[in-house]
């Protein structure tokens, strides 16, 4: 958990107000949730690891007595939750104000969430997720347009050439049931799976092995896994096909490819899709396609998301369809060259001491009146030393101002 001085914080802001823009031109609406949910909620089974890295919140009025009657059993201490991800709450807010959203609601949800992470760079217990999501549209129009936005947005922070890799849960559990991995195994298994880039084929299967899952299963996956993979497949139905086994789920696989052409066509042809068999995502409620964000600047994942058709149902009772892409705003941040704050100049006035309070503020008004940026400060001995300061800051002009000088006195310099 981080502080921010102010020239980072007016930075990541700027960034932010980017992301607001393009999403909003893509008739995404902003929505926000509590910082905190149910610790039931958040424990359903469905966030996948992240849940063991949920911070949970004490009831309130507990004495000495009532915590150590709970030594067995912790959880019966918390009833609440920082939110994790906002995903889960998403889920729980349509289900409260479905009567009064539209049939098919694309919201935006921007906001800290909370993890117990081991610290590093790129990795925070407290960090801004960046949501956009499409409730009620099963078709895959809603995946188009999820990632239409979230590439614009790239574009729009500077960020161009970003690429999509994409994939279906139903295609890896496809895969896995013909590798004879039993349904029981195949969770653990995309677990491995799930550490392929880091680990290679030979660990992923000495994991399954060491996993105790079926010999027989992991012999035919990892032949499988010895197939050239040097190629990136394009989207298409004949190269999706050729990526994977054989006998898999032809409508699935003409699915993938139709997003794909679609998104092409929002991009004048370009198609910055590719297919990975072997993409997985770690969040245990996706039901269909899973998507991940990257970019040639950085060797990690800038953002993902995928189907989730089965989470709202458990906080409604009837099924609805869902699909969500999440943009790691920390992660962009960093790689985001300075934005301009879009507003008019920034203008230090630097004035003496004898200079009345009544003078300085009303030369500051008429500044802030033109659409300026003032700051107000007292001439130091160090006028070298505030003026880099204040440049650090943002500030681009500076002036000083004597006893009794007008607005037709000021002489404003360039900060450099």
């Amino acid at each position: 958990m981080r502080d921010f001085l102010p020239a980072d914080k007016a930075r990541r802001e700027r960034v932010l107000a980017v992301i607001r823009d393009r999403y909003r031109a893509h008739g995404f609406d902003e929505i926000e949730t509590p910082v905190m949910e149910d610790h039931a909620r958040l424990h359903a089974g469905i966030g996948g690891d992240n849940e063991k890295l949920a911070f949970s919140v004490l009831k309130r009025g507990l004495d000495a007595d009532r915590i150590r009657g709970c030594a067995d059993d912790p959880t019966a201490l918390s009833d609440l939750g920082l939110r994790y991800d906002l995903t889960v709450p998403l889920a729980r807010f349509y289900a409260t104000h479905r009567a009064q959203l539209p049939a098919v609601f694309r919201a935006v949800q921007i906001g800290p969430v909370w993890r117990a992470e081991r610290p590093q760079k790129g990795r925070y217990r407290q960090f801004v997720q960046c949501d956009i999501d499409i409730i009620g549209d099963p078709t895959g129009r809603a995946e188009v347009e999820l990632i239409a936005a979230s590439l614009d947005t790239l574009d729009a922070l500077g960020l161009t050439g970003g690429s999509i890799r994409i994939n279906d849960r139903r295609l890896l559990d496809g895969m896995l049931a013909g590798f004879g991995f039993t349904p029981d195994e195949r969770p653990g298994v995309l677990i491995t799976i799930d550490k392929l880039d880091k680990i290679g084929p030979a660990g992923v299967a000495a994991e399954l092995r060491d996993r105790g899952t079926s010999a027989s299963a992991v012999a035919a996956f990892e032949e499988f896994l010895a197939r050239d993979r040097s190629a990136a497949a394009s989207v298409g139905q004949d190269a999706i096909r050729a990526a994977l086994p054989d006998g898999v789920d032809g409508a699935v696989v003409a699915e993938l490819a139709a997003i794909a052409d679609a998104v092409a066509a929002t991009r004048g042809g370009d198609t910055p899709l590719t297919f990975d068999p072997f993409l997985v995502r770690g969040m245990g409620y996706y039901t269909g396609s899973i998507f991940e964000l990257a970019h040639p600047s950085a060797g990690y994942s800038l953002g993902g998301g995928g189907r989730y058709d089965g989470m709202i149902g458990r906080f409604l009772g009837v099924e609805v369809p869902a699909v969500g892409f999440s943009i790691g705003f920390e992660r962009i941040v960093d790689l985001v060259a300075a934005i301009g704050d879009g507003g008019g100049e920034s203008i230090v006035l630097v004035h003496d001491r004898d200079v009345p309070a009544a003078e300085v503020a009303a030369l500051k008004a008429g500044l802030i009146a033109d659409g300026a940026r003032v700051r107000l400060e007292q001439r130091p001995k160090n006028l070298k030393a505030l003026l880099e300061r204040a440049s650090a800051d943002g500030y681009t002009a500076f002036a000083t101002v004597a006893a009794g000088a007008s607005r037709a006195d000021l002489d404003l310099r360039p900060l450099s």
